[in-house]
């Protein structure tokens, strides 16, 4: 008797153990999964007329745009210019781990991450996931690697043009973490599902690695790699907001390994404010990204569920798109010219749609871009309409003022010069902090 009570108690014990160290990675009543990091894909070749458009084009594998950078083109840190950043995507990996460092907002308890084999038509075989606090230059905090099962397993399928969340796993994340999520890759990928202007340095070593302090002689990359996606279980009253955007949102000649576009750097005012500090921001800028037609990625209308809806916890939306629309079909007329009415009409549905979702928009107005070779008289009279119907009370939930902001003030067609890296359109670091700085933190504070 005293046996089998004895193994009656040890059942028990291991019982409840197994339970609370389920419920440790499971949502209560008192926190949600809530995205602290997610960069948008391209989902298409960047093949679209009429020049650069405001943003340069799309590296990757795929068909591109034949673009030699300007004489001016800014350097960023380590001497990589932005466009050898977005050419730095392998054309495939086979038997290889890459190593990618995402650089959260919000901590948590627990984290899950997300995989995307959205633009692949074949099967993606992931042999092995790992992920870990970064210490730098690709090197992990010993102690904290942790391995990524899907669905129970560690090796795994991702169906063509599917999406994979990770089983949870704790961890605890301070807020503004960098992660290191590592992936191998047995088999021939083909050409990888990426956001190509990551602004972050991957490494890229032979074999299966995933689980190692140090990559071992690693090339570099500067794009996310199926990689979309990072949620951390957090208390109920945390929340997201997105940057939907262009190259200016994406961050393109800010500083590389630096986290200065600006939604990071609006992600840290958000948490020196006590009404805001739960609030999480997501970069979803795509490089060249217009708001009423495909051409560097699909279109910002088409990307919404995606970027925007499939998120967990979004609350708002920062809207910064249209310049692209403007320089590719705004400086001609004819059938395919783009109006000013045109353009709004985009802006109204993806109010509309995030309305219905009980998520609210903020509009920026588009900034200048005098120098551009691509800017016209056209164009800059359809921006000025635009940034008017923006700045109207009542079309958008707030405004922010962008255009105001980075203009020269006494030549307003221009980026005002201390902004200006030398291609007249996107801002640098300092132009960026500029930007994150110039909104109300209260609105942000009345969900």
């Amino acid at each position: 008797m005293k046996r089998s009570a004895a193994l009656f108690l040890l059942s028990v014990f291991i019982t409840c153990c197994s339970m609370l160290s389920a419920q440790s990675q499971a949502p209560t009543g008192r926190d949600r999964w809530v995205s602290t990091w997610a960069t948008a894909q391209q989902l298409m070749p960047a093949s679209f007329p009429g020049g650069r458009g405001g943003a340069p084009p799309q590296g990757g594998t795929g068909p591109q745009m034949q673009a030699s950078p300007p004489p001016s083109a800014p350097s960023a840190s380590q001497g990589v210019t932005p466009y050898q950043q977005q050419r730095s995507v392998p054309a495939s990996i086979e038997d290889q781990t890459v190593r990618m460092i995402a650089h959260t907002t919000i901590g948590g308890r627990a984290l899950r991450i997300e995989i995307s084999n959205m633009a692949n038509a074949q099967p993606l075989e992931i042999g092995s996931a790992h992920v870990a606090l970064h210490r730098g230059d690709g090197a992990i905090v010993p102690g904290t690697d942790r391995v990524l099962k899907f669905s129970g397993n560690e090796s795994f399928v991702v169906p063509p043009g599917a999406l994979f969340l990770s089983d949870s796993v704790d961890l605890n994340l301070a807020p503004f973490s960098d992660l290191a999520i590592s992936l191998y890759l047995p088999k021939n990928t083909g050409s990888p599902t990426n956001h190509t202007m990551g602004l972050h340095t991957a490494y890229i070593s032979k074999g299966n690695v995933t689980g190692s302090d140090v990559m071992p002689e690693p090339t570099k990359t500067y794009s996310y790699l199926w990689l979309t996606g990072i949620d951390v279980l957090e208390p109920a009253d945390s929340y997201v907001i997105v940057a939907l955007g262009d190259s200016i949102t994406d961050g393109f000649t800010t500083t590389l390994d630096g986290n200065m576009a600006w939604p990071a750097l609006l992600a840290k005012r958000l948490a020196s404010n006590k009404a805001t500090r739960n609030a999480a921001v997501l970069n979803q800028g795509i490089s060249g990204n217009q708001v009423v037609r495909d051409g560097a990625g699909v279109s910002a209308l088409a990307r919404f569920d995606r970027d925007v809806l499939g998120r967990p916890g979004v609350k708002w939306v920062i809207l910064l798109e249209g310049i692209n629309d403007i320089n590719i079909r705004g400086r001609s007329t004819g059938p395919e010219s783009l109006t000013g009415d045109e353009l709004i009409a985009g802006y109204r549905q993806i109010i509309e749609r995030a309305h219905l979702n009980g998520i609210k928009v903020v509009g920026a107005t588009i900034m200048p871009e005098e120098g551009v070779p691509t800017a016209s008289e056209r164009g800059e009279e359809i921006r000025q309409a635009v940034n008017r119907w923006i700045r109207d009370k009542g079309n958008f939930d707030a405004v922010v003022d962008f255009d105001l902001v980075v203009q020269d003030r006494s030549h307003p067609a221009r980026i005002n010069p201390a902004f200006d890296p030398g291609d007249h359109i996107h801002p640098n670091d300092a132009g960026n902090k500029a930007m994150a700085d110039a909104f109300d933190l209260a609105i942000f504070a009345k969900r």
